[in-house]
């Protein structure tokens, strides 16, 4: 039984055959429908969602009557009480479960609210990008109806004063709907299990057990997991125990950096496909074959924003000013950089996910993650995206037949001016100088303001190739081990600092 062929409920069959609607009017719809759903709220009454939604343009008032928060402003003001036990503060009803989130530089966990509505149109999204491989070509169809691998955070929760926390994964999984347990791997049992280590470990023993084709996690950890299986079970390639994995679901990262890693396990090739997938909630899904192109949820459960990147709208920390441009998703231009604002059902309203994206196809709603609004490198004026990087090292190690399954980046004093310090991981031979001037020449080409920069303020480029082992290690330091924790691209500040005493104090 093929998973796409499942006979779903009629009320879910009946809108995913709705007539496509301009993004604009289903955007409007999504804003009134939570509007409407949280007007009697503790955040609705304050704001006076009445008046908003029987306004003639709702999604006007609701810009000019709602601040943006980022977390520390929301939940300082709204979520804490929450987790106080607190009801209708936000959303209607008593928040059950947080997704633990620390992005990838932030020292203390965020608590993100997490709802049964969130969930609900999480799943709906999923569905519909399932439906979505109907329209792809060459792919092992197959595949879809067996074991679905997903390794993620664990489902035994931390229990609070009347919640639980954890991974979003986690979460996910220890409410996987009915129709999908038949499908689901490692199962309950080892989905349980806390010790990262001790889960891989089980996952590697169970692996000749199970048909699996399709995977779903974070490129570094799904690339490690499948190295174990070959090791273990001394393969040439994962086809051999899994002849018909089939498609490899990624989020969270870019992938392009792992790619040529990640393809040397494998025997044949697979169908890649790109979720948004944020602890938030299911912002947007690749839908068709050879793009790298997501197309936003637009008609769901989040009402989206945009604001333009630029020096207008933040300062060097990365931090919004007060009063930005606000754009909805009618207005905006293909190929700038915006940071991305969401109101969802779980209570997260005009809210600075910290993720900045860039419209490829306007028409069509398709957008490319560039990176995040605090991981921009610009010392002296070169507007270096971890887009930039991610091309930059996936077209490097292209080049020179390396895999570069990880880097961090740092900017550094360089006597009275500046350069840029790289960390890369590499376990091949590889000369360091070569690789530098590699990743240098590629920059200039993919960014104009680099180059610029190059032949003044920014003076050098320093490269330090490491071991993989040395960015997991740190990651086990700092309580980042699994599920959806990743190696932030540019590091700053203390976690910078943190770096580098492990660097010194493990003699890398």
């Amino acid at each position: 039984m093929a998973l796409i062929d499942i006979d779903l409920p009629r009320s879910v069959s009946k809108a995913l055959r709705l007539r496509q609607k301009s993004p604009q009017r289903q955007q409007i719809k999504v804003l009134k429908k939570l509007l409407k759903k949280a007007r009697f709220t503790e955040f609705g009454q304050h704001y006076n969602f009445d008046k908003i939604l029987f306004d003639r343009n709702p999604e006007k008032k609701f810009r000019q009557t709602v601040p943006i928060f980022d977390y520390n402003t929301i939940y300082d003001l709204w979520w804490n009480k929450t987790l106080k036990g607190k009801s209708d503060i936000c959303w209607p009803g008593k928040i059950r479960y947080y997704a633990l989130s620390s992005g990838t530089s932030e020292a203390a966990s965020k608590y993100i609210p997490i709802t049964n509505d969130l969930l609900r149109g999480n799943r709906m999204v999923m569905i519909k990008q399932l439906l979505s491989l109907r329209t792809y070509h060459d792919i092992p169809v197959k595949s879809i109806g067996k074991g679905w691998l997903m390794i993620g955070g664990s489902t035994d929760l931390q229990r609070g004063s009347g919640y639980y926390a954890g991974d979003l994964s986690g979460i996910s999984a220890k409410k996987v709907p009915f129709w999908f347990a038949p499908f689901y791997k490692p199962g309950k049992k080892i989905a349980k299990t806390k010790d990262w280590n001790k889960k891989i470990e089980e996952v590697v023993a169970q692996a000749p057990n199970w048909d699996i084709g399709f995977i779903v996690g974070v490129p570094a950890w799904i690339q490690l997991c499948i190295e174990k299986i070959i090791e273990r079970y001394q393969l040439n390639h994962i086809h051999e125990i899994w002849p018909n994995l089939g498609f490899y679901v990624h989020g969270g990262v870019s992938f392009e950096p792992y790619k040529k890693g990640f393809e040397k396990l494998l025997g044949k090739p697979i169908t890649y496909i790109e979720t948004y997938l944020a602890s938030e909630g299911f912002i947007a899904y690749q839908d068709r074959q050879y793009t790298k192109s997501m197309r936003l949820v637009t008609g769901e459960h989040i009402f989206l924003e945009f604001i333009p990147f630029t020096e207008k709208n933040f300062d060097k920390e990365g931090n919004v000013v007060k009063d930005p441009e606000v754009f909805m998703i009618h207005e905006v231009e293909e190929n700038k950089d915006y940071a991305i604002v969401i109101s969802t059902n779980a209570g997260a309203w005009r809210y600075l996910i910290g993720d900045t994206v860039k419209f490829t196809d306007k028409e069509r709603c398709e957008i490319i993650i560039t990176g995040r609004t605090k991981h921009y490198l610009s010392l002296v004026g070169e507007h270096l995206s971890v887009d930039n990087m991610n091309k930059a090292v996936q077209m490097t190690s292209e080049e020179l037949n390396i895999s570069i399954p990880e880097f961090t980046i740092a900017g550094v004093p360089h006597g009275l001016l500046f350069a840029h310090q790289w960390y890369v991981a590499s376990n091949d031979n590889v000369d360091a100088d070569l690789l530098r001037e590699k990743i240098d020449d590629h920059l200039k080409q993919l960014n104009d303001d680099y180059a610029v920069e190059r032949k003044s303020a920014l003076k050098d480029v320093f490269v330090k190739i490491l071991p993989e082992s040395a960015f997991m290690n740190f990651l086990k330091l700092k309580g980042k081990v699994g599920g959806q924790h990743k190696f932030p691209r540019v590091l700053k500040g203390k976690i910078l600092q943190d770096w580098q005493e492990f660097l010194a104090k493990e003699k890398y």
